[in-house]
């Protein structure tokens, strides 16, 4: 049986990062290059102040999903960005649905207004998938990033909490 829970920076770094990492070598949905280790993956969803959920079942994290802050400026601390990442044999399953509704209900009890999805605008299921959620496409940019010698568009998702 699946459950949904926070992230323990001493026991799920390791998975997380051995899911990102599959994303960042094989896909376009990320564009960072190069993998990051456990230890960064560590780091970088270590912030009791946002939600940061995982997946298990049977003790393998099938997902995970977190928030951060879309923009550095005190202006912009009612809104954060979604991030979602399934293991490739998680997908299809209903597992980020479960995720993404847990983290939208956890950023709405903490008062956040606004979440925002940034999605590599050929990345159509990833765009239907938040589409489903509510959210709703409020820009795209175009050829903005660079991944696997091709230039790419970038839409971004918004859901009023």
């Amino acid at each position: 049986m699946e459950q949904i829970r926070n992230f323990d920076p001493a026991t799920d770094s390791e998975a997380v990062a051995a899911i990102y990492g599959w994303y960042v070598e094989n896909t376009t949905a990320t564009f960072e290059l190069i993998p990051p280790t456990a230890q960064m993956i560590k780091l970088r969803l270590t912030n009791p102040a946002l939600p940061c959920l995982v997946m298990e079942r049977d003790g393998t994290i099938l997902g995970y999903c977190y928030a951060h802050p879309w923009k550095k400026y005190p202006a912009y601390d009612i809104t954060l960005e979604s991030t979602i990442y399934l293991r490739p044999d998680s997908i299809g399953k209903g597992h980020g649905r479960l995720l993404m509704e847990s983290l939208i209900n956890e950023c709405r009890k903490r008062g956040y207004v606004s979440l925002i999805a940034c999605i590599t605008s050929e990345n159509t299921e990833s765009c239907s998938f938040h589409e489903s959620l509510g959210f709703r496409q409020v820009s795209q940019f175009h050829n903005v990033g660079r991944k696997f010698d091709r230039l790419l568009d970038v839409s971004d998702y918004q859901l009023i909490l």
